[in-house]
């Protein structure tokens, strides 16, 4: 494939990724999202042997697993489906606030056997830097298991991966979540409950169009999201929805007129000194606590590092540039030229941020 039109940063990190894979025996976490089909695309050209493994657990959209399975094709790697139902799992299916840990933990515990069974050298998957910028518990298992982030070591964001799909006219489903994230922590997952969310998305997604649609089911009450919210509103269509969901046992539906978001593209913000004006400083806050200790331990690969646990703050001198984060979350850079070059620094840091 040529990489044409695309910016030179991320022709670099594509070159980056290809030279990572290549030659390599890697097992790839497929779901048939954009980035495990940008991993699972690559890796079908630079590794000496790679084999796509989704694991079907009882709780995802079934049209996934059929569509997984068509972009593999498509893409011309190996797919093997793992069905295993995590509803079987107490500590799933209570719902605990680690659930998406406890799935990840199962599913890639899956992957680590078929990996030692068959030889290959190590399991991948598509985390990327904008991932780790949100709260996902599920992170914590790439490190555990050891399956690596290709994306991440690259730079790659979530833009990154759709610009480069969209140029090379690749096709992958835009939402691969599973039906238990619709579900408020605390509330036991359930067969009835998960048949019922998958009914509502599909009834949504059948008369309106949309490829994007969740329904959160919170105690009873359904909160529709949608891609598009101008395309759903009708009073034909939202009174027949409504009739529809209230009969298969939701109490009352709600439509939620901000819309479905995807991840915030915008890693580090501005944020102007008060005191000194020619000073420019950036800042991101992130939405879990960091592991100050395990985190500098980490970050000594890049440049001079001040920790104090007690004042729950550490600071890293790298390349000229000053590095400021906080236990709850905040990162603060400062001594840097402009946006792109605090951009650079957040995403060589990330990847060290232990939670």
């Amino acid at each position: 494939m040529l990489i044409v039109g695309i910016y030179m940063d991320v022709k670099e990190k594509m070159d980056d990724l290809r030279k990572y894979l290549h030659g390599k025996k890697v097992v790839i976490a497929f779901s048939g999202g954009a980035d495990s089909t940008l991993l699972a695309s690559v890796a079908q050209e630079e590794a000496q042997d790679a084999l796509a493994v989704m694991v079907d657990n009882g709780v995802i959209p079934a049209e996934c697993v059929d569509r997984a399975e068509k972009i593999a094709q498509k893409i011309g790697i190996k797919l093997s489906v793992v069905h295993k139902n995590f509803l079987d799992d107490p500590a799933f299916k209570i719902n605990p606030p680690n659930r998406c840990y406890v799935c990840k933990l199962n599913m890639y515990q899956e992957l680590d056997e078929i990996a030692r069974t068959h030889q290959y050298d190590f399991v991948v998957d598509g985390t990327n830097i904008s991932d780790l910028l949100e709260n996902r518990p599920g992170i914590k298992v790439n490190l555990e298991k050891e399956v690596k982030m290709p994306l991440v070591q690259s730079g790659f964001t979530s833009q990154d991966v759709r610009n480069i799909l969209k140029e090379w006219n690749i096709d992958y489903n835009p939402s691969t979540t599973c039906l238990a994230t619709r579900l408020s922590t605390g509330e036991e997952i359930t067969l009835q409950k998960i048949n019922r969310i998958e009914y509502a998305e599909n009834l949504i997604k059948n008369t309106t169009g949309m490829e994007v649609v969740r329904v959160r089911d919170q105690e009873g009450l359904a909160r529709i999201e949608v891609e598009d919210v101008d395309k759903i509103i009708n009073k034909k269509l939202l009174h027949y929805i409504d009739s529809e969901l209230r009969s298969i046992g939701f109490k009352r539906v709600t439509l939620d007129i901000t819309g479905y978001k995807d991840s915030n593209e915008d890693i580090i913000i501005y944020k102007p000194c008060t005191h000194e004006k020619n000073r420019i400083m950036f800042e991101t806050d992130l939405p879990y606590h960091i592991n100050l200790p395990d985190t500098c331990q980490e970050l000594e690969s890049w440049g001079e590092v001040k920790c104090s646990q007690e004042m729950g703050v550490a600071m890293l001198e790298m390349e000229g540039k000053n590095i400021t984060l906080f236990a709850k979350g905040k990162i603060v850079a400062r001594k840097v030229k402009d946006r792109e070059d605090a951009q650079e620094l957040l995403v060589k840091i990330l990847p060290c941020i232990r939670r």
